[in-house]
């Protein structure tokens, strides 16, 4: 998916999310009906044949909104910190 001036990543040329509205992946909220929303966009990515380097690149990029690679803000949240803590040192 291409936001503003950023420059397209070679795997965005084949995204799912690339024949949606951009609206469906930044739901506002969490809640209520922003779930459905979610849910929805969550759908496109699972059958998407690039949802794991869209992920990734979120990850990396440490994206803070909108759906990428079939996970919301909060869940990536999540995975970087456990991502920390699994390279942190013991």
């Amino acid at each position: 998916m291409h936001r503003g001036t950023r420059a397209v990543a070679h795997w965005q040329e084949n995204s799912a999310c690339r024949r949606e509205d951009p609206e469906l992946f930044f739901p506002i909220g969490d809640t209520g009906p922003s779930l459905a929303q979610i849910e929805d966009a969550k759908t496109v990515c699972r059958e998407c044949v690039v949802v794991e380097p869209c992920l990734q690149w979120a990850l990396a990029s440490q994206e803070t909104h909108g759906i990428w690679g079939a996970t919301t803000e909060a869940e990536r949240r999540r995975l970087r910190r456990a991502a920390i803590r699994t390279t942190a040192p013991a």
